[in-house]
């Protein structure tokens, strides 16, 4: 019997429930290595077998869960944080030739999709060898993302808030792209979706981090609860449309 498609419709609640997921993987890292003071190691070792967890659940449903594939895609996000910070702080890499190493290996999966499948679309994700494939872009865009979000913040010397506002700008011309040109929207879709990630990161380090550093204080643990609260509810508000259309 042939697997539904597995991923979920890619809507306006897609791309919110995206960032906030991205908001939330941000904030949940950073309490882990940093609040928690378990450090980028171990804090990889539990977000990564947490994530390895759940893709195990992902990949052997045969149908779509919108609560599993959303754990997921924090997971990842929470990986991707934990990744990059690793890269920069443990292996001294530093943000920006992390973000070349980490777009290096988007690219060859990437490559290694479309030489498999001719194509690098997400509908249908119903075949698990794709479905690996859609997993390992999504966790290296997620990584790129946090690595460029921390880029513009760190090495740059650029406020969470203004991070945040040129990576929504960028989401912006995306949108524009899709609506008025005929730019292929698989494309479209894989620039949205990386840089999507750094808006949220950085909007995660905005609420997150001290006054003297541009931040809100609102601290990982805080940050963390309200972003599960609105995530959860949007999550409920877009399920609930979906059933009575």
């Amino acid at each position: 019997m042939e697997r539904e498609n597995k991923i979920a419709e890619v809507t306006l609640y897609f791309w919110v429930l995206k960032i906030l997921a991205t908001t939330l993987g941000e904030t949940a890292g950073d309490m882990l290595s940093m609040t928690f003071n378990l450090g980028y190691v171990l804090s990889l070792l539990v977000t990564g077998t947490i994530l390895l967890f759940l893709l195990v659940l992902q990949v052997r449903s045969n149908r779509f869960h919108s609560l599993l594939f959303w754990s997921s895609i924090i997971g990842t996000t929470t990986v991707g944080t934990e990744i990059s910070d690793m890269m920069d702080r443990t292996f001294h890499l530093g943000y920006m030739w992390g973000s070349v190493i980490l777009v290096l290996a988007l690219l060859g999966t990437l490559a290694f999709w479309h030489s498999k499948e001719k194509n690098l679309s997400v509908f249908p994700i119903n075949r698990k060898p794709l479905e690996y494939l859609f997993w390992g872009a999504v966790l290296l865009s997620n990584s790129l993302g946090t690595a460029f979000g921390d880029y513009l913040t760190d090495n740059l010397e650029l406020s969470y808030l203004q991070g945040a506002l040129i990576t929504f700008g960028i989401i912006g011309v995306v949108v524009l792209l899709h609506y008025f040109t005929k730019i292929n929207q698989t494309f479209l879709f894989w620039i949205a979706f990386i840089f999507t990630r750094p808006f949220g990161a950085t909007f995660g380090d905005f609420l997150t981090k001290p006054h003297d550093h541009g931040g809100l204080d609102l601290g990982t643990i805080n940050s963390s609860v309200v972003t599960i609260a609105i995530f959860t509810l949007v999550l409920f508000i877009s399920r609930k449309k979906h059933h009575t259309e």
